[in-house]
């Protein structure tokens, strides 16, 4: 069982004390998958580290996987807020300027954090399956709900125009249906399609960047590339294409 503190409490001093354990607890993990090179992380290497007993850790986490999705929380809402705050300065008109922001924080914030990113949309855990409708679906919702909102804002101001893909399956049609009711009426089809398929070539390239794929570029030739990558992506969604 997950368990969370608001900050509008007063905390006494034991509750601090177990918050600042627990924040203790998922910062050495994350240092351990750091060294290590991997997300699969044991409770007794991070009790080694933070000298306790392995079953101590249980009064803080009921098991591994509730340690993950803890992390996994984490990582979600601190891309949401890396992007939310590249947005903050931007007027709401400029849609093709917010884009390159969202896409540019997101890849900073992959390039700053590659475990944090690893663990949060790389290759899956082993044995680890992220609850349902539990803290990560709502932290992954809230952080690719800024993605979401440059198209939602363009398609309310009439400046959404066509994907280049105009073919929608009915699995879509009823994938947004289901998953993303909200966007009904104010998202067609074609354009929750594109949308989703913005966020895979995001995506795409930054997993490329993170796991070194690209490091055989230049760092300016990586930059410029990326720069043409979101146009591209943009240009293919409908969205206002920035400027080169």
């Amino acid at each position: 069982m997950l368990r969370y503190v608001t900050v509008t409490q007063a905390l006494s001093r034991r509750e601090k004390a177990r918050l600042a354990t627990t924040d203790e607890i998922k910062a050495t993990a994350l240092d351990l998958m750091r060294e290590q090179g991997t997300t699969d992380v044991r409770f007794t290497d991070i009790a080694r580290v933070m000298g306790m007993t392995a079953p101590a850790l249980y009064r803080y986490f009921d098991d591994r996987d509730e340690l993950l999705t803890a992390l996994i929380a984490d990582g979600y809402l601190a891309l949401g807020a890396r992007i939310a705050a590249a947005l903050a300065p931007l007027p709401a008109e400029d849609l093709a300027g917010r884009w390159v922001a969202a896409g540019s924080s997101y890849r900073d914030w992959a390039r700053s954090e590659p475990q944090q990113f690893a663990l949060v949309l790389g290759m899956p855990v082993p044995g680890y399956v992220a609850p349902d409708e539990g803290p990560t679906t709502e932290a992954a919702k809230a952080a690719m709900g800024q993605l979401a909102s440059i198209f939602v804002a363009a398609a309310e101001t009439g400046r959404l125009g066509e994907p280049l893909i105009r073919e929608v399956s009915q699995a879509i049609i009823d994938c947004e249906k289901a998953k993303h009711d909200e966007l009904i009426g104010i998202v067609p089809p074609e354009s929750f399609q594109a949308m989703m398929q913005t966020w895979a070539m995001l995506h795409g390239f930054v997993s490329l960047e993170a796991y070194g794929h690209f490091d055989w570029l230049e760092p300016d030739a990586r930059d410029e590339l990326f720069r043409s990558h979101i146009r591209l992506a943009a240009k293919a969604a409908g969205l206002p294409v920035p400027a080169p």
